[in-house]
């Protein structure tokens, strides 16, 4: 499965409005960093808002199907024209590890559980899994 991590970047206090917006249109959930902008008098100028220098940065994966749905979502709930005053972009990631599509983890506990190494994560990865999805292909840890 291929991914995009979606970053929104909105006034402090806004991040449970960004994942309730993506959750609507499927994803699952994110990570919030509390952040300082550092915007000028110029931009402020040139946007016709007032910058206010607290942030949240929301990070959240998703499939790329949904990609362009989540970032519509996030436009509509707290792009720049509502109180959060937030910009969102995406970028496409590589590898992924450490997480399961609900697919995957439904389609066959027993074989999950047969595999040659234990899974400690509890997300359906093996270390054979994961050295694929990195470029490890000698094993070497």
């Amino acid at each position: 499965m291929n991914y995009e991590v979606v970053f929104c970047i909105v006034n402090a206090g806004f991040s449970d409005i960004v994942m309730d917006a993506a959750k609507e249109v499927g994803a699952r959930g994110g990570t919030v960093i509390h952040a300082r902008g550092t915007a000028n008098k110029e931009a402020e100028q040139y946007f016709h808002i007032t910058i206010q220098p607290d942030k949240e940065i929301v990070m959240i994966l998703v499939p790329a199907e949904i990609k362009d749905d989540v970032l519509h979502a996030l436009y509509r709930n707290a792009g720049l024209k509502t109180d959060g005053q937030g910009i969102a972009f995406s970028m496409a990631v590589d590898n992924v590890v450490g997480i399961a599509s609900p697919a995957q983890k439904t389609e066959n506990p027993a074989a999950e559980k047969s595999e040659s190494a234990p899974n400690t994560a509890g997300d359906g990865s093996t270390p054979e899994k994961v050295d694929k999805a990195i470029g490890n292909k000698d094993g070497v840890k």
